[in-house]
This record gives C-alpha cells, sequence and structure tokens, in this order.
C-alpha cells in the first residue's frame, strides 16, 4: 500500500511553496500507508518543465530535499492561478527502496509525463516487453515507470488526444491494482486519476456553496483490450462524452485527489469516492469529469458529493508520543461509539441499521462464515464461539488469502462477513467477490465509509472507532469485536432460553468503558514488565477458550511492532509440542481468567511451572489462589466471559507498544509494513 496526495488549484494563487507545503502535509498524513520513499512533481518556476524531488526514506527526508532545492530559487513565492502538483509515499512492491524507484516516475528524461501509483501492476512485464520494442529504456526497478511510458507512448501515436482520453487508453492495457494519478508538460494544470482495486478520493474546496451535490458520470464506447502480448496495442476509440461539470459559476476551485480522507480533512469535508474504472480529470479550464468507457448494468448516474463527519483533531496526535499510544487510549470512548445508538440498555434491545433488513434472511442461513486478515482475522476468533452459542448455526472462521487458494465451495445459503479495519484489503475484496458471484450474502464490518467492502458489500455495520493511524491496529479490533457481539445479540432477541445470557452480555457491555479505564490504569506495570522483557528474542502467549484470540492478536502486536519472536499458543496444546520450549529463561505470558476453562488454563500453568517457566499471568482482580503461581500478575475487572477478550488484549497493546519504544523501534510505521494491504 502507498499514499497518494494530488493538489490542483484554479483561479485560487497559490505560490510553489505553498503547493509544496500542502503537498508534504499530505504526505505526513498518509504516511502510515507506507514510509520506505517519498516523492513529488510540480512545476518549474518557468513554467515549461516538471521538476521531480524524490527521496528514501520517510517524508521529512523529502522536506528536507525540498528546502534545498529551492533554497536559492526567489521565484518559489511568486504566486500562480493554476498549478498541478502530485506526491507519493511508498511501501516498496518492485524495486528495493531508492531513490531512482521512488514516485513519480517519468516517461523520459524530459519529465513530459509523470505518475504516481498504489498498487501493482501484474502484467507490467508484457508492457515493458511491448514498450521496450518501441525503444524506451528503463531506469528503475517499478512496476509504475511501465505507466508513464505507456501514456507517452499513445501521446505520440495520437497527439491530439486530450490527457484524459490518454489516460483511459492506458488503463485499458493494465492488469492488477491501481491507483493513479497523473500530470504532463504538455497539459499544465490538468491532473487525471483513476483507481481499480486501491482506494481514492477527490475532496473539492471552493469559496462559494457547491452548484450539485452529484458529479453526473460520462461514458464513452465500450472496448475490451486483448493485451500488448510485446507485440500489438489494440486501437481504442476515442470517447464521444464532452460535457464536464463545474461545481461553481465563480470556478474558483481547488482539488484535493487522494488515497484516504485524512490527507484532505484539514482543507474540506467535501469529497467524492471513486469507483473502479473511473476517470476522474480537471481540464484546463478548472472543469472536473468522472468517465467510464463503459457501462455496467448496476452503474448509478452520479458519483455522489460525500460531507465527512471526520474532524482534524481525530488525526492529531494530541499529548501522545504515537498515534499507536493515543489510540490505545482512546478505547474506552471507541467502544462507546461503536455501542451508541445501537444498544438501548434500558430495554435489553439491539438495532444494526445496516443490517436490519437482512435479519430475517439471516436467520434461515445455512452457515455463517467469517472472514478476515490478521487484526480483523483475530476479532472473528474472539467472537466465534458467542456467535455459535447465540445463533445456534455453525460458524466458519477464514483467513481471506486461505480461502481463496482453497478456492473454498460456498453456497447461495451462506452469509459471509468480510471483516476490514481500511475496507480495502485486497484478500479479503477478492474473497468478498468470490462469495458475492456465488450467491451468498455479503455483510461488511469496517470503519471506513466509502471503502470498497463497504459499497460492494449487501449489508454491513460500521464499526465508528474513528480514524486509525498506527500501523498496528487497535481500537478498531476492540471496535469489530464489539460489533460481532452486538450482531450476535439481534439474532437471539427472539430465543427465551437465552434471554439470561443476553441480559449478562448487555449489562457486561454497559461497564465495559469504565473497565477498559480500570485496565489502561496498569500501564506503569506494563512498562515495568516491558523492561524485563524487551532484551528477550522470544516471548510465549497462552491461553485457551474466549481468551485464545488475546493471544493470537497479542503475538502478532509484538511481531509487529517490536521485531520480537512470538507465538499466540493455545493452553491445550501444551502437551502436543510447545511444551518443549519451556524453560527458566523463555518469557512465557499466561492468561488465566475465572471462566469454563478456568481449571484446564491452571492444569497448564501448573505444566508450564513445572518445567521450572517463570510465567507473567493475566487474571481477575483479587484472584489470590492464581496469582500465588506468579510474582508477575496484571490483574483485570471481572466481566462475562464472552467480553474477557476485549480487556485482556489492552495489556497486550500496552506491552508490545512499550517493549518498541525501549527497543528503539517506530510505533507507528513498523519496518516492511503498511496499514492497509490493499495488494496481495
Amino acid at each position: 500500500m502507498c499514499g497518494i496526495f494530488a493538489y490542483l488549484n484554479y483561479l485560487t494563487p497559490k505560490t510553489r511553496r505553498e503547493v509544496l507545503d500542502l503537498l508534504v502535509n499530505g504526505l505526513k498524513r498518509l504516511e502510515y500507508r507506507g514510509y520506505d520513499s517519498t516523492g513529488v512533481a510540480i512545476d518549474s518556476t518557468d513554467g515549461k518543465d516538471i521538476v521531480l524531488i524524490k527521496s528514501s526514506g520517510k517524508v521529512k527526508i523529502l522536506e528536507d530535499a525540498i528546502s534545498e532545492k529551492f533554497a536559492i530559487d526567489n521565484k518559489i513565492d511568486e504566486p500562480t492561478l493554476i498549478h498541478c502538483g502530485i506526491s507519493h509515499t511508498r511501501w516498496a512492491t518492485h524495486g528495493v527502496p531508492s531513490e531512482i524507484n521512488s514516485h513519480p516516475q517519468r516517461s523520459g528524461s524530459d519529465n513530459a509525463f509523470v505518475v504516481v501509483h498504489n498498487g501493482i501492476i501484474t502484467n507490467y512485464k508484457d508492457v515493458k516487453t511491448f514498450l521496450e520494442n518501441h525503444g524506451y529504456s528503463f531506469e528503475s526497478d517499478t512496476d509504475t515507470e511501465v505507466i508513464a511510458k505507456l501514456v507517452h507512448h499513445i501521446w505520440k501515436a495520437h497527439p491530439k488526444y486530450s490527457f484524459r482520453e490518454l489516460v483511459e487508453q492506458v488503463i485499458q492495457q493494465l492488469e492488477g491494482a491501481f491507483a493513479l494519478a497523473f500530470k504532463s508538460k504538455h497539459f499544465p494544470g490538468e491532473c487525471v486519476a483513476s483507481r481499480r482495486g486501491s482506494p481514492l478520493l477527490v475532496g473539492i474546496k471552493t469559496k462559494t456553496r457547491l452548484a450539485t451535490d452529484h458529479i453526473p458520470i460520462l461514458y464513452g464506447k465500450e472496448h475490451r483490450p486483448h493485451g500488448t502480448n510485446g507485440r500489438d496495442m489494440p486501437v481504442i476509440p476515442r470517447s464521444e462524452s464532452t460535457s464536464e461539470f463545474m461545481p461553481v459559476d465563480d470556478k474558483e476551485v481547488e482539488y484535493f485527489f487522494a488515497s484516504d480522507a485524512s490527507a484532505v480533512i484539514e482543507h474540506t469535508n467535501r469529497v467524492i469516492y471513486l469507483e473502479d474504472d473511473d476517470v476522474a480529470a480537471v481540464n484546463k479550464d478548472g472543469a472536473l469529469s468522472i468517465h467510464r468507457l463503459r457501462k455496467c448494468t448496476d452503474d448509478p448516474h452520479a458519483r455522489e458529493i460525500t460531507t465527512l463527519k471526520m474532524e482534524i483533531q481525530q488525526i492529531m496526535k494530541g499529548n501522545y508520543d504515537y498515534f499507536m499510544q493515543k489510540e490505545i487510549f482512546e478505547q474506552p470512548e471507541s467502544v462507546i461509539n461503536t455501542m451508541r445508538g445501537r444498544l438501548n440498555f434500558e430495554n435489553g434491545t439491539v438495532t444494526l441499521g445496516g443490517i436490519k433488513d437482512y435479519i430475517p434472511e439471516i436467520k434461515r442461513c445455512r452457515r455463517l462464515m467469517l472472514i478476515g486478515c490478521g487484526t480483523s482475522y483475530h476479532s472473528a476468533v474472539a467472537t466465534r464461539q458467542l456467535l455459535e452459542e447465540l445463533t445456534e448455526l455453525p460458524v466458519m472462521v477464514e483467513l481471506a488469502s486461505d480461502f481463496l487458494d482453497r478456492n473454498t465451495p460456498i453456497f447461495r445459503d451462506d452469509v459471509c462477513f468480510f471483516i476490514s479495519q481500511s475496507g480495502e484489503t485486497a484478500d479479503t475484496l477478492m474473497a468478498l467477490r468470490y462469495c458475492k458471484q456465488r450467491g451468498a450474502l455479503i455483510v461488511g464490518i469496517t470503519n471506513t465509509v466509502g471503502s470498497s467492502i463497504c459499497r460492494e458489500s449487501h449489508c454491513g455495520v460500521h464499526i465508528n472507532a474513528g480514524p486509525e493511524i498506527g500501523v498496528a491496529s487497535t481500537k478498531a479490533y476492540t471496535s469489530q469485536f464489539i460489533s460481532l457481539v452486538m450482531f450476535g445479540l439481534v439474532m437471539s432477541e427472539d430465543r427465551i432460553s437465552l434471554q439470561q445470557r443476553r441480559q449478562e452480555i448487555i449489562n457486561g457491555l454497559k461497564n465495559l468503558d469504565k473497565q477498559i479505564r480500570k485496565v489502561l490504569e496498569l500501564d506503569n506495570k506494563v512498562l515495568e514488565l516491558a523492561n524485563d522483557l524487551y532484551q528477550h528474542k522470544s516471548l510465549l502467549i497462552m491461553g485457551r477458550g474466549y481468551n485464545f484470540a488475546t493471544c493470537l492478536e497479542g503475538a502478532l502486536k509484538v511481531k509487529e511492532l517490536t521485531y520480537m519472536h512470538s507465538e499466540g499458543i493455545m493452553a491445550g496444546e501444551l502437551k502436543h509440542g510447545p511444551l518443549a520450549l519451556v524453560d527458566h529463561s523463555m518469557p512465557v505470558l499466561m492468561i488465566i481468567l475465572r471462566d469454563p476453562v478456568y481449571a484446564k488454563c491452571m492444569n497448564a500453568l501448573q505444566q508450564v511451572t513445572a518445567r521450572e517457566g517463570r510465567p507473567i499471568i493475566i487474571c481477575e482482580e483479587g484472584d489470590e489462589d492464581t496469582k500465588s503461581y506468579s510474582s508477575r500478575a496484571l490483574e483485570i475487572p471481572k466481566t462475562v466471559d464472552c467480553l474477557q477478550g476485549v480487556l485482556t488484549v489492552i495489556p497486550m497493546q500496552l506491552l508490545s507498544y512499550h517493549i518498541a519504544v525501549l527497543r528503539g523501534c517506530d510505533v507507528d510505521c513498523p519496518r516492511n509494513l503498511a496499514k492497509s494491504v490493499t495488494v496481495e
């Protein structure tokens, strides 16, 4: 995953310095999406060429390079009425992080066309062979460079094509996932963007009220590409659509193209979420058009301009050192926001408006399938047992990538839940489409309004956790957990035999925010444990029942943030191999609470201590018997068994955070990782 940010001002005076500041600040907002290399492209001060500034490393390094580049350029502070700049922060897929592999990628040494790209082009080798046969040479190891050179090749063959039409020709030849933004010195003051499988939105800022809340979609002649095969490129009919959309009468307007709303919210709250194969273009007259080459049966007639409810304060760190730290401590509020307007504690009712009309159909289904990746998968594991109990349906939990590899049988009476914080996770999205084609009911569980999973699901639940910037997910996990619990409560509302159980769970949810605050008070104790553990090479985390998911999620957090080996182990499996790892020097953390599997967990604890293990224990407040087995224990408040995982995961989040800080790791931007995996 990478971050794209582009800015275009039309009849709105901006100096190049201001444009650069906008681009750099936009990249800072998107740095969680990729941070191994960065770059920007703006017009030269004489307006005749494009200047590329690229660097290996984080946005701060790029910022320093920009300052050095323009240190003696006095014209950088001269205002310009119309200007387009594009920028990019990268998560490497093709080619090691380096200045030459950074985006924007260019068509040639004259920088005639430049492009920024999020995604992977799966047929780039074929396109590259075709271009090499036509005399192009390549300077980078990226798949993106073929896009810049391909648009240049088509421009030479068809010099009368508009910028938008050139891009339309290009995307017809590309296979894979992409979000793209183009700039060209042959089309000054214009920007063209498109997406397929990777997120992209357009922000609109005007001085006066927008003339409409919708932008019409324009269609051209249908073309199905035959591929380049290294020899020939099909000729594509030009579009016959010519109408364009100007949002305001006085024409003063600023446009922002971004991978995520967090990059534009400080400038405007009016955005358009692009759909796959949309081509959004701002022409030399400042008019925005959204174009599609072929019309699908379910296409709307227009793209809606959405008003964001996000506030800039939500994406600022405030008094915290890291976004992850802030997000851990936001969980008392985020779980309340997940339940707000849905759970009525007075009469014990739960209303999930996004799936309300589909509940009768879900109750008639053959089975429930919960599908996700990473942390989202763990939230499914955490709630599977409860959902089986409350729905009395078989519940399958699947990793999206493995689900696809197996070509898992799906039936029309299956209900498939797709869980994703970003709503753009590539494997999860492909699994969704696989199930949808086979007639299953699709339910999305996401944290991002307007995301691909959100749009492509039949119905869904927005978890309302708020923006999550830290790469390692924290509050999204607990909000996904709560959302699935509420779904179970909805499904069991007419089961007389389950009413007492439902009321126990609802009472537990009512007190959850206070109990989370109490767990967060353990921060200093967790820091003491981190000081004991951070120099070790491994950490084993053991539990079972409702807390097994915490073991998996805790181990994932330790691996993500600290680069320390960690393993979540089912306590019932100790004798089947993992017990061989236990000795006096191996750090072991065990979760043992007073629930139906307490006796079995105590048996595992005794096995560990008999092998000279010195476990750290997470137990309930006042449980002196369990604490007696270890001098190191973290006590959490007592709650209903199925909600224990919300409380037990928080010490694991804090522990991984503190170990990462002590080891000198970048907490918000772990190496080799990005927030949302939008490519396979």
